[in-house]
This record gives structure tokens, sequence and C-alpha cells, in this order.
């Protein structure tokens, strides 16, 4: 096969500029970065969205798209055959970040996966039972469709689920995400808010668990009347939610900020007394290692991903999914206890110390790579 020996072509629904651009385009984004830094010439293929130019350099790559969020895996095999066929790149990276595209079985050049998560059965809990189902079939063809890839996961509850599914372990790479030591720190001049404040951050889709706060948040006000919810976040679910909020009689003690800038996200974790991240399943749980990075107490879902990110009883309470009254007692009792609080808040810093982004990036791009041909990589 006469191919493109540097090029790296990755493929994922979202590119770091979509307006839902998340943790796992932050993860892809460092990975491609660590290839441009090692003379890659780097290729991201993702769907278009309004307003979107069809290219654009950034950060030494060139981002392509093609597409929209409904069809991208549909357009992805002809875009492979009409625009990455001759020469085909040396490496397609696909992160399977929604649904899988099946490029192994559109192109010539050798594939690697990177999985932060797969949905299985929380698909339900987001979309309608006929996209549901789509989505739990098309991931039930991923040990078929590519076997003998490498794959790189965020993870050990995703290297798990893989497994379970049929990847054999010696083919998965497990390496956690990393972290912004500039941006997520403690800053001492920042004081905690007058009031005890929960603070969610996230994209507001009904997978993400929000509403399971909202039933728990009178409970937490039993015992902690001031109590607040601070909800960051955009998504199709808001509307929903205030209509919770409404009905459940706490819509006096909900803020819905909407999007916020990084800065403002970071001084809201600060002024924050704890961090709650209630979903059912992430591929790793970014936000709760970015408030521990910041001294911020965490209660988060006992879930795949999450159960990795935080240590349990050290940085952060962890509480079985969808017992309201659990997770209102644990957030009662870091909003009420000033030394659980402090020593959660403590080990999350430290725990946080040990994720870098560089690291991350090249050792994941080591992974991806590891079949390659020698001197292709270099």
């Amino acid at each position: 096969m006469a191919g493109d020996g540097r090029h790296l072509l990755a493929i994922n629904f979202r590119d770091p500029r979509h307006p839902e651009a998340g943790g796992a385009e932050l993860h892809l984004e460092h990975i491609l970065r660590a290839a441009v830094s090692q003379g890659w010439r780097v290729t991201w293929l993702a769907a278009g969205f309004p307003g979107a130019e069809p290219e654009i350099a950034l950060d030494g790559m060139r981002v392509v798209r093609r597409g929209t969020w409904w069809n991208f895996n549909l357009v992805v095999p002809g875009v492979l055959r009409r625009e990455f066929a001759n020469p085909p790149p040396a490496l397609v990276v696909e992160d399977v970040n929604k649904v899988p595209c099946l490029t192994p079985r559109f192109t010539r050049s050798p594939v690697s996966v990177v999985v932060p998560h797969l949905f299985g059965a929380t698909a339900f809990q987001e979309a309608a039972a006929p996209i549901a189902l789509y989505v739990v079939a098309m991931e039930k063809l991923i040990p078929w469709v590519y076997g003998g890839a490498r794959f790189v996961v965020i993870s050990e509850s995703t290297r798990d689920d893989l497994i379970h599914r049929g990847i054999p372990a010696a083919d998965i790479t497990v390496v956690h995400c990393g972290l912004d030591h500039q941006a997520y720190r403690p800053d001492p001049e920042v004081a905690r808010t007058a009031k005890p404040t929960i603070l969610f951050v996230g994209r507001l889709r009904r997978y993400k668990g929000v509403d399971w706060v909202m039933r728990s948040l009178p409970l937490v006000r039993v015992r902690v009347p001031e109590a607040r919810l601070v909800v960051i976040g955009d998504g199709p679910h808001g509307a929903a939610l205030r209509a919770q909020a409404q009905r459940l009689g706490v819509a006096d003690a909900v803020e819905f900020r909407g999007f916020a800038t990084r800065a403002d996200k970071v001084r809201a974790i600060r002024e924050s007394w704890v961090l709650v991240q209630p979903s059912p399943k992430e591929g790793w749980g970014l936000t709760v290692v970015e408030a521990g990075a910041c001294g911020t107490a965490v209660v988060a879902a006992d879930s795949p991903g999450l159960r990795d990110s935080v240590r349990r009883d050290v940085t952060g309470l962890l509480v079985r999914y969808g017992d309201d009254a659990a997770l209102a007692d644990a957030l009662a009792r870091v909003l009420t206890n000033d030394t659980l609080r402090r020593l959660l808040g403590t080990a999350g810093i430290e725990w946080a110390a040990n994720f870098h982004w560089p690291e991350c990036g090249a050792r994941s791009l080591d992974a991806l790579t590891a079949a390659l041909p020698a001197g292709t990589t270099r």
C-alpha cells in the first residue's frame, strides 16, 4: 500500500470549535497536539454545525467539516473514499464518541481507536427508543469491525467494558486524562460563597443525571435550608430541568447560568462548597478532577468512569446512582461538615497532581501508533 507516511487522519463527531465540544474533544486535541509536535501532518474530520466553515486551520492541524451531527457517521465512508484515499493516510484514529463510523471498512489505512466510553443501555436515558436501539446496535459491531486495532481508553471502567464486549485486553491501553494545572488550582483570594452552594458543570442532557440532583435538592434543604444549586452548561434538557425545579418548589434555590467561559467556570468551582457529578456513566469524569485540583469537595454517582476518577471517601463521596435519599445525605454531609470538606479538598489537590495533558497526549499517541511499521512515526 502506497500511503502518506506522515499523515494522521483523526475522526470525531465534534472538533474543538463545536459549540458543544467537551472533554472528549479536549482529550483528542491533546493527542493530536502531540502528533503535530512529533512532525505528523494532522487532519481532523468532524461534522459541520450552523455557521461553521467547511475547513479551518487550528494549532497546526487541518480541520475538515463534512455532513452534520445527524448524518456524520453516514457521510464518513464517502468522504474517506473521495478525499482520503489517494494516497491513504499512514494512520486513521477514530474517536468513538457517539456512534462508531466503522472506518476499517472504508479505508486501506490502519485504524486505531480512542474510546472515552460507550453508551450501552444509558442510550435509552437520552434518546428515543429507535435512536437508542440504533446506537446500541452500532456499538455491538465494534468487536467485529475493529478487531486487531489498537484501543486507547481513559478509564479502567471503559477498558473492562470493551473486554466484556470481546476486545482482547492486550489491545487496550488505559491512559487517564490530563489537567491544565495553570487554570485549575487553588486560589486563596477566592472565598467560598456565603450560602452553602452545590455546583454542577456539564451539558444539560438527560443522561447527565441533573434531574436526580434536582429531586434530591428538597431533601438537602430539609437539613441545610440555605443550600442552593448552581448549574453551569447548556443543552436540550435545560427547559425540562427549569420546569422540574418549579414543580419541586426549589426554583428559588437553583441558578441556571448557561454557558460559562473557562475563567468563570474555574471561579465557580473555587467558590462552591461541593461539586456534584450525577451521571450514570462517564468515560473518566474530568470535572471531578478539575474540582479536586481547585480544592473543592466532590459528590458523584458510583458509576463507570466516576469510580475511577474519584477516590472513594478520599477525594469525594460516591453514591448509588438514582438513590435520591443517599445523594441528599451525601450532599448534606459535605455541606454541614467543615472538616470533611477540607479533607476531601486537600486530597483532591494531591490526586489531581498526577494528571498532565502533555503526558496524556504523548502516551496515548505512542499506544495508537504502536502497531505501525518501524520508521513511520519518526
